[in-house]
């Protein structure tokens, strides 16, 4: 499987950034579907994605809990080695010229500035050719975005110029309006940004509930459809094509040890094992990972001996862990 057939799957998405400042990219349900441009892109009105250097990475597959008891997460972390992975990390707003890299011919003369954001992992940027916000913005330079008084933040949120990702395997674009009072307080469906100051300041380059090997840094995500989730998070009937599908993904990505927990699991199942003779495992990843099992047996193979299981090691009380 390569990873730039998921570009014309209309219910795949993508993610590009850190942990608290990103930019996903999703194809809207009944727009046209995205233009193919040359390389490895994909444009559309709401925004657009390139991926270089696909050959340099290590796609790892993973899945975690759901707060929805019947349901799960899954997901493919787009990784580079540690010495790979570093762009600028400019903590201070900065002009960076011309867009010349920028997706649509149309938008190569505006102006690209890095917000400062000092994030290990991508240049998280903004591209106008407003001269009146572009006016404000210089007038900031060589000042934090979140320094008291700064106005670059206000005319940002104000005038919804595009969001940039910039990342060692190309970019995320995205044109649509900043979540706010004018999209109802919430982000817009399809591309879209998430620029979350509290998590930024964690200095973790990714979440606690990813499991990225040792000596590897997430750059991107992929997330394919789902079995049990529609593109925008709403609970769909179990497809059993889609939850294949992404089985495949694990085999070819995914931890061999939390996949020998699920395999395990599911055999301990098959040859009805009591749960009280089932040793759980030790670590927190195994412990997901059976969790996600089970979750995955009550839609593929219910039993009462399951229910069993679950209600020894997936107490829907207990919600999921680590979120």
């Amino acid at each position: 499987m390569q990873l730039d057939t998921f570009l014309t799957d209309p219910e795949a998405g993508w993610s590009m950034g850190s942990f608290g400042a990103i930019c996903e990219f999703h194809h809207v349900a009944g727009d046209p579907m995205p233009a193919a441009g040359p390389g490895c892109r994909m444009v559309t009105a709401r925004g657009g994605i390139r991926l270089d250097r696909l050959e340099e990475v290590r796609p790892v597959a993973w899945e975690a809990l759901s707060r929805d008891a019947t349901r799960w997460q899954q997901g493919v972390s787009l990784c580079l080695p540690e010495g790979g992975y570093a762009m600028a990390t400019r903590d201070v707003l900065t002009e960076l010229g011309p867009d010349d890299g920028a997706l649509r011919d149309t938008d190569r003369g505006a102006i690209l500035f890095d917000l400062g954001l000092a994030q290990a992992q991508v240049d998280f940027c903004i591209r106008t050719n407003d001269p009146d916000l572009i006016a404000v913005l210089r007038g900031a330079l060589g000042t934090s975005v979140f320094a008291p008084g700064c106005p670059a933040m206000p005319a940002i949120l104000s005038r919804h110029p595009a969001r940039i990702a910039l990342s060692r395997i190309g970019r995320i674009e995205v044109y649509q309006k900043i979540g706010g009072p004018e999209t109802g307080g919430a982000s817009p469906i399809g591309p879209h940004t998430h620029l979350l100051p509290q998590l930024m300041r964690s200095g973790r380059t990714h979440s606690a509930n990813t499991p990225i090997p040792a000596g590897w840094i997430p750059v991107a995500g992929l997330h394919p459809a789902s079995a049990v989730s529609d593109p925008l998070g709403q609970p769909r009937a179990f497809d059993r094509a889609r939850f294949d599908a992404f089985a495949a993904l694990l085999d070819q990505w995914g931890d061999p040890e939390t996949l020998a927990v699920k395999t395990a699991t599911r055999d301990a199942l098959a040859r009805r094992i009591a749960p009280e003779d089932f040793t759980p495992p030790g670590d927190r990843f195994g412990r997901v990972a059976l969790r996600v099992a089970l979750r995955q047996a009550a839609r593929t193979n219910p039993s009462a001996l399951l229910d069993r299981y679950r209600q020894t090691f997936d107490k829907t009380e207990e919600g999921a862990e680590g979120g």
